[in-house]
C-alpha cells in the first residue's frame, strides 16, 4: 500500500461515469487515497478486475491505488471529503443514503451539474436540504470548462471552485489542484452554479442549430443571447453578474456549445437532423443533463419573471413538438430590442 503524506486526503467519489473517473484518477495522481463509488455491482466488479471504465472512459487506465466500491458505506469510510459526481436529477436519492454518515470533519464537492425538477433549487441547495445536519460552509461546487476525456489524458484545464466559505473554496482549490488542473476560486456560489447548469441548455440549442445547418451566424447568436438570459436569470436569484464573464460563464458556454465531445450538443445536434428526444435519449449511455434542467429552468424564469426566449424554445422543440424551423422563426420575428448587456437587470431587453 502506498504510504501518504501528512496532507493526503481520503476522498470519496460517487459516482463511477466519466466525470468521476476522470477525477478520481487526477486525484490518485497527487497521492490522494481515493475511492471510487459505482452504482451497479457488476460495474464496480469489472472496473475493479480490468482497472478500466468501458461505458464511460475505456481507454484510461485506473490505478491499483483507488478502489472501487459499490457499497455506499464503504466508500465513504474514513473519507474527509465526498465528491458527488452522479446527475443532477439523481442527487437527493443518494445524499439521503449518504446523510446517516455525515459530520462536521466532511466536505461535500459537487460537479453535477443541473437545476432539480420540482424543487427547482440547484444541487448545493439539495445537499444542503439532504445531508442535515450539514452546515452550508462544508459544501462547494466544482464547475467550469472541463470535459472528462480532456482531464483523464492531462491536457490543460482550468475550472472554478465556489462555495459558501471561503475556506472551504481554498481547502477544495489545494485539493483539486494539478500540473494539468488549474483551479480558481469564486465566492458566488448562487453564479456558478446557474451559469453551469443552464448552459446545458444553451447547447441543446447550438446542436440544434448545427444539426438543421444554420450555420456559425446562429450559433454565435445563440451563444451571446444565451449568455445574456443566464445573466438575467442568474442576477434574479442574487448572483454576481461578473461571474458570467467567468469559467463557469462564458468558458463552459463555449465549450459545451462548441465541442463534439459535448453530449447537450450532440444530443441538440441530432434533434436538430430530425430525430426525436426519446430515440436520442435512448441511444445515448450518458446523461444530458440540459434536457431535464430545460424544464426547471422554464419554470424559474416563469416564477422570476425573467424572459429566456432561447431557453422557451428549447423547451418547445424538445417537448411540444416544435420544428427547429418554427422555434427560430418565432424568435426572429420577435419585436425589436436594444443590446443593453451592460446595464442593469431591470433594464436588460431580451
Amino acid at each position: 500500500m502506498k504510504a501518504y503524506s501528512d496532507d493526503t486526503q481520503h476522498i470519496a467519489v460517487i459516482g463511477a461515469g466519466s466525470w468521476g473517473t476522470a477525477l478520481a484518477v487526477s486525484l490518485a495522481s497527487s497521492g490522494h487515497h481515493v475511492r471510487l463509488w459505482a452504482r451497479r455491482e457488476e460495474m464496480a466488479t469489472q472496473m475493479k478486475r480490468d482497472r478500466h471504465n468501458p461505458t464511460y472512459l475505456p481507454e484510461v487506465v485506473i490505478p491499483d491505488e483507488i478502489e472501487i466500491t459499490s457499497d455506499l458505506e464503504t466508500a465513504v469510510e474514513g473519507a474527509t471529503l465526498w465528491l458527488i459526481a452522479i446527475p443532477s436529477q439523481s442527487v437527493r436519492k443518494v445524499a439521503e443514503k449518504l446523510q446517516p454518515f455525515i459530520s462536521p470533519e466532511i466536505t461535500v464537492v459537487s460537479v453535477a451539474k443541473g437545476i432539480e425538477n420540482g424543487t427547482l433549487l440547484t444541487t448545493s441547495c439539495v445537499l444542503f436540504d439532504s445531508l442535515q445536519p450539514i452546515e452550508k460552509s462544508q459544501i462547494a461546487v466544482l464547475y467550469g470548462p472541463s470535459h472528462a476525456e480532456e482531464v483523464a489524458a492531462q491536457n490543460p484545464t482550468t475550472v472554478v471552485v465556489a462555495s459558501y466559505c471561503t475556506s472551504t473554496a481554498s481547502k477544495v482549490q489545494d485539493i483539486f489542484m494539478t500540473r494539468h488542473l488549474r483551479v480558481y476560486v469564486n465566492d458566488d456560489i448562487r453564479g456558478v452554479e446557474i451559469a453551469g447548469s443552464v448552459k446545458n441548455v444553451l447547447a441543446i440549442a447550438a446542436g440544434i442549430s448545427d444539426g438543421v445547418g444554420y450555420g456559425d451566424n446562429a450559433k454565435a447568436a445563440i451563444m451571446t443571447r444565451g449568455l445574456a438570459e443566464i445573466k438575467r436569470l442568474g442576477v434574479a436569484m442574487g448572483a454576481d453578474s461578473s461571474t458570467f464573464a467567468g469559467l463557469a460563464g462564458i468558458g463552459d458556454l463555449v465549450v459545451t456549445c462548441m465541442s463534439g465531445l459535448s453530449r447537450n450538443r450532440n444530443l441538440g445536434f441530432k434533434i436538430g437532423q430530425g430525430m426525436k428526444l426519446e430515440d436520442v435519449q435512448a441511444e445515448m449511455t450518458m446523461v444530458a443533463e440540459g434536457v431535464w434542467t430545460t424544464k426547471s429552468v422554464v419554470e424559474l424564469a416563469k416564477k422570476l419573471n425573467v424572459e429566456m426566449p432561447i431557453t422557451e424554445a428549447v423547451y418547445k422543440i424538445l417537448f411540444e413538438n416544435v420544428s427547429p424551423s418554427n422555434a427560430v422563426h418565432q424568435l426572429m420575428m420577435r419585436s425589436a430590442k436594444r443590446e443593453e448587456w451592460l446595464s442593469s437587470p431591470d433594464k436588460m431587453d431580451a
